[in-house]
């Protein structure tokens, strides 16, 4: 695997990425694959690494960023967690893929790993026809349900009422509360995500303060209302039984409202951050079989019926 460090602007920000390439020029030009990182993400993760080895091993090749705001890449509003905008960047490198001679722009596909990483291969598969097949992994169908899952019933109360002040608030100062995205402000942090060393490598380089507003652009991002518009093309959902941080119920929903074609695998005895150390090569599998069978383009389509 080869590795180019790009850059690319989004709605006038530069943004910072690299993109992944297979060894040697067969299948040039190569299939491309889009992800922006998952909730609280940087493009530099290992564990993102790990599936863009296998990826590019496999022929294909793959682009990670920062979103704007993040790590690398440039914009005012520093770690700021915004649906739209995220989803606005990642059909920007898209278009950036377009560009390139050494990438099939008829071959285009998203991928998503993790919370509002995967609900974002959904989102702009399903309104970005460029995208030929779609692979979400532990992502998010609702963003109002899974911050609700995370709070107690009184808790979840508390915090819509806190957002409502926010929201009036900005409307006077022109300014959103800061709060703790892994503390209780945005996410509520699982024991698990305490101790695993799974984002050690790049866990300083990210923020922990964050605008409510961003609660409040979260509570509003829906995958699930748009997901049955990337049928006829394909979406592949990952997920882990008994999951505390996206729960698999999210993409049992997605899976439900997807149409055809589509296709779920449920992973047992693991936990969210557990999945890459327990499963992690039937999971590169999967996915890499999934690109394989739809990630296509062809000239001549014929639709025949009897």
């Amino acid at each position: 695997m080869r590795s180019e460090k790009v850059n690319f602007y989004s709605e006038g920000i530069k943004l910072a990425g690299v993109l992944y390439l297979p060894d040697g020029d067969q299948g040039k030009p190569y299939p491309g694959i889009v992800q922006g990182p998952g909730f609280l993400g940087l493009k530099d993760a290992k564990h993102y690494i790990m599936m863009f080895e296998k990826l590019c091993a496999a022929g294909y090749a793959c682009l990670c960023f920062d979103y704007r705001g993040w790590g690398d890449s440039e914009g005012a509003d520093r770690g700021w967690v915004m649906p739209a905008w995220q989803a606005a960047d990642i059909r920007s490198a898209l278009s950036f893929m377009e560009t390139r001679d050494d990438i099939d722009s008829d071959r285009l596909a998203t991928y998503g790993s993790g919370g509002t990483g995967g609900g974002n291969a959904v989102y702009v598969a399903a309104i970005d026809a460029r995208v030929r097949c779609c692979v979400s992994y532990l992502g998010v169908s609702s963003g109002r349900e899974w911050l609700h899952s995370m709070r107690r019933e009184y808790e979840w109360i508390d915090y819509l009422k806190s957002m409502e002040v926010d929201r009036k608030q900005r409307a006077l100062t022109g300014k959103s509360a800061i709060v703790s995205a892994r503390e209780g402000g945005i996410m509520v942090q699982t024991p698990e995500r305490v101790t695993t060393n799974i984002k050690k490598d790049v866990a300083d380089k990210i923020p922990d303060g964050m605008p409510l507003a961003c609660a409040e652009a979260i509570l509003e991002y829906s995958p699930i209302d748009l997901v049955h518009k990337i049928s006829p093309r394909g979406v592949l959902f990952i997920a882990v039984e008994g999951d505390a941080v996206t729960p698999e119920s999210q993409s049992f929903d997605l899976y439900e409202a997807a149409g055809e074609p589509k296709k779920l695998v449920l992973y047992k005895k693991t936990t969210h951050y557990g999945i890459y150390n327990d499963y992690f090569d039937d999971v590169a599998a999967n996915v890499v079989d999934w690109y394989n069978r739809h990630l296509k383009y062809h000239k001549v389509e014929i639709t025949e019926s009897k």
